[in-house]
């Protein structure tokens, strides 16, 4: 009995580190399941924010070409807003679309800066900047950019695409235009321009306003020397008929003319009707008053510019032209009596251009290209 006691006691302690040590075993495993699990986790971590950081710089590359071409998308679309800004400006500024046609001319002539500022870095010694604010300062009379042969730093533009100065050879950067728009003042052009003049911008001198006052001869004739040079004196048929057309456009300038030419191929007198004028066809038919002063026109116009006294009904003498007009009653509606041909020339010039007549002339000097291109060249002279 106490053999098989103390066996019993043996193997119970025996029992109990074996116990201990299956009961210790769990935790051993959950420990090295806890450590494996972290492991395992360290070791996937990097390799996530590895993988992050792989796809980082893709996302960001994106997003920077993206926003790139964002940039340039907007600076092109803040480019062609300021384009069309600046055409709208344009546009809006000279609007002389309320103006008779006949009224408003424009002169365009090209300043060299290259000239100027030689002039006053060379000869007079002035520092490019003190240049470049007497030429911002610099207001070029009328005479100087309304002349028939501009005298220098002016000349006119012939439009070639490698254009040097005539004077001083300078390059195509040296080369400012400036344009110069004549408003004949009158009823018909006073409230319209005074309308323009009022919306002008008037920061940094951009517009310079300018007046003349000559005698209504004086503008007519002019006006005749302007329209000589635009017609064409080799197709007869049609200079003759354009000459009748500008005439009765400066004469009743809120007629459309243009549609009443159109088709048009000849201008005749009429028997018909004592005032206006009738289309008959192809053919315009005036008042004999009001073809006289068509054939007066013609008759200067061909005087100055083909060497001949061309008109509607042929080339004809002074002699000539004043006995058609005598026997067509045109003398008698002007009240003229004189016999003398060319006494009754100078009584028909006064009646029809105004004589001395005081006239008021406007001009509107646009130098936002002078001042634009003056500081171009200053920042490449500094």
């Amino acid at each position: 009995m106490a053999a098989t006691k103390k066996s019993s006691k043996t193997a119970a302690k025996k029992a109990k580190p074996a116990a201990r040590a299956k009961a210790a075993a769990p935790k051993v495993k959950k420990s090295a399941a806890k450590k494996t699990a972290a492991a395992s986790k360290k070791s996937v971590a990097p390799k996530a924010s590895k993988a992050k950081a792989a796809v980082a710089p893709k996302a960001s590359g994106v997003t920077k070409a993206k926003a790139a071409v964002a940039s340039k998308a907007a600076k092109a679309g803040a480019s062609k807003s300021s384009k069309s800004s600046k055409a709208k400006q344009a546009r809006d500024v000279f609007d002389f679309s309320e103006f008779p046609a006949v009224s408003v001319s424009r002169t365009d002539v090209t300043l060299c800066l290259a000239c100027i500022f030689r002039l006053f870095t060379n000869q007079l010694g002035l520092a490019p900047r003190t240049a470049y604010d007497e030429i911002r300062r610099y207001s070029p009379t009328v005479e100087e950019l309304t002349a028939r042969e501009p005298q220098r730093p002016f000349f006119k533009s012939s439009g070639e695409k490698n254009e040097r100065c005539p004077y001083c050879d300078a390059a195509r950067r040296w080369h400012a235009p400036v344009s110069v728009y004549r408003v004949e003042g009158g009823k018909a052009t006073d409230s319209a321009r005074r309308a323009l003049v009022k919306n002008l911008p008037t920061k940094d001198g951009r517009f310079q306003l300018d007046e003349q006052r000559k005698t209504a001869k004086q503008v007519f004739f002019e006006w005749l020397e302007r329209l000589g040079q635009e017609l064409d004196f080799a197709d007869e048929g049609a200079w003759l008929r354009d000459a009748a057309r500008g005439y009765l456009q400066r004469r009743e300038p809120k007629t459309d003319w243009a549609a009443v030419f159109e088709g048009a191929r000849a201008v005749r007198r009429s028997q018909r009707i004592d005032e206006g004028f009738e289309r008959d066809g192809a053919r315009l038919f005036l008042a004999p008053a009001l073809y006289n002063d068509v054939l007066l026109v013609q008759y200067l116009v061909s005087r100055s510019q083909a060497h001949g006294g061309v008109t509607s009904e042929g080339r004809l003498t002074l002699f000539e032209f004043v006995r058609r007009l005598r026997y067509g009653g045109g003398l008698d509606a002007h009240g003229i009596t004189e016999r003398d041909q060319f006494e009754v020339l100078e009584q028909l010039v006064e009646r029809l251009t105004g004589g001395d007549t005081p006239v008021k002339l406007h001009f509107i000097t646009d130098r936002r290209a002078l001042l634009d291109r003056a500081k171009e060249v200053y920042a490449r002279q500094a």
